[in-house]
């Protein structure tokens, strides 16, 4: 990873981007995050969840559609003001939790029968995204899902594309996957672990075409 993706990524450089403006990715206002809103919303498979986790929540946006899906619901991010502001704008949703957390620490402990893994895998190298997968594979509930939905576009800010992202995610996440789709800037993939096993399991890992 060069210096400055690794600086990009630091929790003070997420911070700072704050400081400097409200809303750096422009999460509520850019017509095509709306639409992705739309597109992940689309990509659940049910019309209700008893608990669910959103990691990288940044502002609240997909946070504030989510949560009346949602039993419960517990977002978190790694910048302060990110999770202040996705307060504010969640506050009218008492079934929502958000808190400061960094994904790479660890998942909550618990278990989940949605997970969102939304704009955030590109930031990992493979081995730290390949820890995280396998720990939010370890709180899926059986039946759950696990939702994942990343850019492909190319930022100096990335470690890796969100095609790699993905496929790393298809190589070793133990849980089975379900479906896959490219959009207009983004790719969605779903995974499940079946309810009749523990765990859910492919005898071979599954590679991103």
């Amino acid at each position: 990873m060069s210096g400055s993706a690794r600086s990009a990524c630091s929790a003070d450089a997420f911070e700072q981007r704050y400081q400097r403006a409200r809303d750096p990715w422009q999460f509520a206002s850019s017509g095509y995050e709306i639409g992705r809103y739309r597109t992940l919303l689309a990509a659940l498979c049910r019309p209700w969840y008893r608990r669910a986790y959103e990691p990288a929540c940044s502002i609240g946006e997909l946070t504030l559609r989510l949560a009346p899906m949602c039993g419960q619901l517990l977002a978190t991010d790694i910048a302060p003001s990110a999770v202040e502001r996705a307060r504010a704008r969640c506050r009218s949703f008492p079934n929502v939790r958000i808190e400061q957390a960094d994904l790479a620490a660890g998942a909550p402990i618990g278990e989940f029968d949605l997970i969102v893994l939304s704009e955030v895998g590109y930031y990992f190298e493979l081995d730290t995204l390949t820890r995280i997968g396998l720990d939010l594979a370890d709180r899926l509930a059986p039946g759950g899902q696990l939702l994942a939905a990343h850019w492909l576009g190319y930022s100096a800010d990335h470690v890796l594309h969100g095609n790699a992202v993905h496929r790393r995610l298809r190589e070793c996440l133990p849980l089975a996957w379900m479906h896959g789709a490219r959009h207009a800037g983004f790719r969605v993939d779903s995974w499940t672990r079946p309810t009749r096993t523990r765990r859910a399991f492919s005898d071979t890992p599954r590679s991103a075409p």
